[in-house]
């Protein structure tokens, strides 16, 4: 079994089903609402683990209801919460976020989230020098970011590094990180005025764009290629990209090929759209491996 660490956010979400987005101004009426675990980093958290990782997880959450509930939803998944702390007088993180025309609208209050600090993750650097892949993502602190890519850098430890609230990113973490996975605003914002293809080949095997309905790009050292995505009925995008990311870490700690792990990390997303709510609809193992035997056959 691998080992993958992750560090990140840990929220409720708070999930409104519309028709439609409301406009500045308007007023609209709801199918539905609901409670569920989320957060970047806890999403990628349960999706490893559901995918066959022993995972650690390096959080925050307040001690309020919210926490309690993220910790317990967390430890059901397999997840070790050794490293998730409480802070006293914080509320926990929150996702307001809208499902409407096939696609989600999300507003992140951080919360505890904020106090991801360096410290805190220095609690844990003998499970990130373990580890067979670290995952990060950015709701937390920039620095927090950086000293986890600095750390793992310098132990030679892989770390995935998924720019996801986007924001710009030093020259120097984009060097030190074995894979960066944006999708394409991300990009922009990252390498805004530049050519998607030159900014690939410069970091061919490392630069990962995710595309949605048209798949997964990368530059190999030779060429771009594209590994196409699985067409399926679209009920929840939510959660899809963390999907993506864990399953990729899962599939190359397992050692598979970078067009195999990305083939892989398709499949995982490409279920967990098909059910509802970020972490509710993330695949287990078999469900995986039989759909990809499925598309092969």
């Amino acid at each position: 079994m691998v080992k993958i660490a992750v560090v990140g956010s840990a929220s409720m979400d708070l999930v409104v089903t519309s028709p439609k987005r409301p406009k500045a101004g308007e007023t609209i009426i709801g199918h539905s609402f609901s409670t569920v675990p989320g957060g970047k980093g806890a999403n990628q958290a349960v999706a490893a683990a559901r995918l066959g990782a022993e995972v650690s997880f390096i959080s925050c959450v307040g001690d309020d209801d919210y926490g309690k509930r993220i910790k317990e939803n967390l430890q059901e998944n397999g997840v070790s919460t050794t490293y998730v702390e409480t802070a006293a007088n914080v509320h926990s993180g929150t996702a307001h976020i809208i499902l409407a025309e096939e696609d989600n609208s999300i507003i992140v209050v951080k919360g505890a989230n904020d106090l991801i600090t360096p410290e805190l993750v220095k609690k844990a650097e003998e499970v990130l020098k373990q580890a067979d892949l670290v995952l990060i993502q950015q709701e937390i602190p920039e620095e927090t970011v950086e000293y986890v890519v600095e750390f793992c850098s310098k132990n030679h430890v892989d770390v995935l590094l998924n720019p996801a609230p986007a924001r710009k990113l030093r020259s120097e973490v984009i060097s030190e990180v074995s894979y960066l996975t944006p999708n394409e605003s991300e990009f922009e914002l990252l390498f805004g005025g530049q050519r998607k293809s030159d900014v690939l080949k410069q970091y061919a095997n490392k630069l990962i764009v995710t595309e949605g309905k048209n798949g997964v790009r990368f530059h190999n050292g030779l060429e771009e290629v594209v590994i196409p995505c699985y067409k399926v009925e679209v009920i929840d995008t939510t959660g899809a990209g963390d999907t993506f990311n864990a399953a990729f870490a899962v599939a190359k700690a397992e050692g598979k090929s970078l067009v195999e792990s990305l083939q892989f990390a398709n499949c995982a997303a490409s279920i967990s759209i098909t059910k509802f709510g970020a972490q509710g609809g993330m695949p287990i193992r078999d469900e995986v491996d039989r759909k990809m035997k499925e598309m092969r056959s």
